[in-house]
């Protein structure tokens, strides 16, 4: 369940105290971002990043997939992912909250650092801050979506029930 179906998730952000702000990995907080360079094991092979992850899975089962997994750069990967001349798998848009969700996880739970620096953002807001996104970030002036910082959030409550 994600923040946007379940009102009393939406309730909960909006009455919270604090706003921690992410985009870029030099940054405080940085590592909340998915170009972030911490290496992440799913479906039986390493990926550089989130990114790297995330953008491979647009063409899961196909050669795309693996050229992006060893691209050079989460930028790079991000490029490659975008590219249309590779053929975007049909379902793509039902499962890409899924498929982020799934990276996201993976690297909070096995990067015990990264994973304490997540609960102990509390229960401020985590907000990818930027106006070059409006579904995964929050379009520079709040009107996106936001949807990797609810991702983030869904984590960090999961992560912190497990402990």
């Amino acid at each position: 369940m994600t923040w946007l179906s379940d009102p009393k998730l939406r309730l909960e952000s909006s009455s919270m105290k604090s706003e921690i702000r992410f985009y870029r990995t030099g940054d405080a907080y940085g590592c909340f971002s998915n170009f972030s360079r911490h290496e992440i094991a799913l479906k039986g092979k390493k990926w550089p990043t989130c990114e790297h992850y995330f953008q491979a899975q647009k063409f899961a089962g196909t050669e795309h997939e693996e050229q992006i997994r060893q691209a050079k750069s989460p930028m790079s990967a991000a490029q490659m992912g975008r590219e249309r001349s590779r053929p975007l798998r049909s379902d793509w848009e039902s499962i890409k909250d899924k498929i982020m969700r799934e990276a996201v996880f993976a690297k909070f739970d096995q990067h015990p650092d990264l994973r304490e620096t997540l609960l102990a953002t509390g229960d401020a807001a985590l907000v990818e801050h930027t106006d070059k996104d409006s579904y995964w970030g929050n379009g520079g002036d709040g009107s996106g979506c936001n949807m990797l910082g609810v991702i983030l959030m869904e984590v960090r409550a999961e992560l912190r029930s497990e402990n």
